[in-house]
């Protein structure tokens, strides 16, 4: 059997183990990466009936002859789609390639996209095709709710949530596995028992830490998508999407890491006003509705944090000899003249180490205007400038001409063979980026890529962003188009914009501020910069 993560291989192969524990003479066998050989050597040695495995180390046992599928009955692709996701469409190909013409094969997957359809025509016989529907794609036990922020206030946000909610175990999930690492140590630093979890870490470092998640040691992980297949711990009781996942699938799978073994789930996603087409898109493939609700306000965090100091005086009152310590206020309240009151209240601070108890502020939260700009939408990211120019026409070229001055073209790596369309297009460059449509210039679709003009000086943080977006199916990978037929603007190194050219390195980006209008005041009117300021930046 094949599974796209190891998380997943060790779930599926512990599954087996429970469903044969009453076959005599039965064994299975979990082979992935990340592990030593000599223990799955030494299992494959003495005979398995089953064995799970990542594709990479599965060729990996074949090359080496330790796996021997000339005989192999059955092979079950599983979660064919995310396979495919992940590169490993060569290497299911290959695997597919060893077994014998005898071999039943059985393919399950969330979505059948044309590639794993034409595996499915070329490698399995006479197939039926068993599609399972539901009214619904999450679980009615799962309180699915979405907050609208701006990006400066996420990690706030999330912060107060923590504090707000009652949570057991809680699975925070990002994007990407730099966001995971990041944001687990911040959370550490505000006192949470925190980790990450991504497939950068070594295999047994990602047990332990699922382990510790297992038995109450750790209460938060934040994960990409990837490292959190196949994760199945009851305790949790919050999955909280950070970052919002590529797709309604996607979601699909995060939430259901919640709501397990009969219990109730809650389910957050954090948005941006310019992201609520996602939360429309969701709501359609899960055919459920999904409450949006305000942030915690500074009462509710108020009032639990009171609630909770009250729990930590009862429970200690109930379960710690108070004695000595009895007699030492009583000792000191007769010495220094102080009420009981005062005494209590002066410890009550001691506890706080300085930490102010009560909030004063909480991050604001506005719903999406009418008109579908989000004018209050801060970035995390300087944007770049461009020349005094109006903004350019996406149809203000011929096809193969150079970009007009002020502009560079990009390559992504979608096509018409993806069916992707222009506006898919402007609305996640726009979305991700921060790039207002009309500084979008114009968009050349290809079979197998696309070429799009956008402003030049891009900032790495935006392109690197960009790289990482979804559109159709598949990531962008955007890169610097050809030199041939790009302006002066390009470079070589691996397909980024330089960052000297683009102003990284003397921060030349104008502000939103008052120096911003002073250096506007000698500008043509009607004039619009195709980015502004971030608000924190000023």
């Amino acid at each position: 059997m094949l599974a796209p993560t190891r998380e997943l291989a060790i779930q599926v192969a512990k599954s087996f183990s429970t469903y044969g524990s009453c076959m005599d003479g039965f064994s299975v066998c979990a082979i992935y990466g990340g592990q030593d050989y000599e223990p799955q050597l030494r299992a494959l040695r003495r005979g398995v009936q089953v064995v799970v495995g990542t594709p990479g180390r599965v060729i990996d046992h074949i090359k080496r002859g330790s796996l021997k599928v000339g005989s192999l009955d059955c092979l079950v692709l599983d979660e064919a789609d995310e396979m495919l996701n992940m590169g490993f469409l060569e290497d299911v190909q290959f695997v597919l390639d060893q077994t014998p013409e005898t071999t039943q094969i059985a393919l399950f997957s969330a979505t059948l996209p044309d590639p794993i359809r034409r595996i499915a025509q070329k490698h399995l016989k006479d197939p039926e095709t068993i599609q399972i529907k539901h009214k619904t794609m999450t679980g009615a036990n799962i309180r699915q709710r979405c907050l609208y922020v701006t990006p400066r206030d996420k990690t706030e946000l999330l912060m107060r949530l923590l504090e707000s909610e009652d949570t057991d175990g809680v699975i925070v999930f990002t994007k990407t596995k730099e966001a995971t690492t990041t944001l687990a140590d911040k959370l550490v630093r505000w006192g949470h028992t925190a980790a990450a979890l991504n497939g950068d870490m070594p295999q047994a470092l990602r047990e332990r830490t699922v382990d510790k998640l297992k038995s109450g040691h750790l209460d938060i992980i934040v994960a990409t998508d990837v490292a959190a297949r196949g994760l199945d711990v009851p305790r949790i009781s919050h999955v909280i999407n950070f970052d919002p996942p590529h797709d309604s699938e996607s979601y699909v799978h995060r939430i259901g890491r919640t709501g397990r073994a009969g219990r109730s789930g809650e389910a957050i996603i954090l948005l941006s006003h310019s992201q609520r087409g996602r939360l429309r898109s969701i709501e359609r493939v899960t055919r459920q509705s999904i409450e949006i609700v305000d942030p915690p306000s500074t009462a509710d965090i108020n009032r639990k944090r009171v609630d909770n100091f009250n729990q930590r005086i009862t429970e200690t009152i109930a379960t710690r000899d108070m004695t000595f310590f009895k007699q030492m206020i009583a000792d000191f309240a007769e010495k220094s003249g102080q009420p009981v009151e005062m005494i209590a209240a002066a410890l009550a601070d001691m506890a706080q180490n300085g930490r102010p108890l009560l909030l004063k502020d909480v991050p604001k939260s506005k719903k999406p205007r009418d008109n579908g700009y989000d004018d209050s939408r801060p970035s995390k990211r300087d944007r770049f400038n461009r020349s005094d120019e109006g903004p350019p026409r996406r149809g203000g070229r011929r096809i193969g001409g150079a970009p007009r001055d002020g502009m560079q073209r990009f390559r992504v790596d979608v096509g018409r063979a993806d069916g992707v369309k222009p506006g898919n297009l402007v609305g996640a460059i726009a979305n991700e980026a921060g790039i207002n449509g009309e500084f979008i210039g114009p968009i050349d679709i290809q079979h197998n890529y696309t070429t799009v003009d956008l402003p030049a000086g891009m900032p790495n943080d935006i392109f690197q962003t960009l790289r990482n977006t979804w559109v159709a199916g598949k990531q962008l990978n955007i890169s610097v188009a050809d030199e041939r037929s790009t302006n002066r603007y390009a470079n070589t190194d691996s397909g980024r914009p330089s960052g000297k050219r683009f102003g990284l390195k003397d921060k030349k980006f104008k502000s939103g501020g008052k120096a911003g209008k002073a250096n506007m005041a000698g500008k043509k009117p009607g004039k619009k910069k195709p980015f502004k300021k971030p608000a924190h930046a000023k």
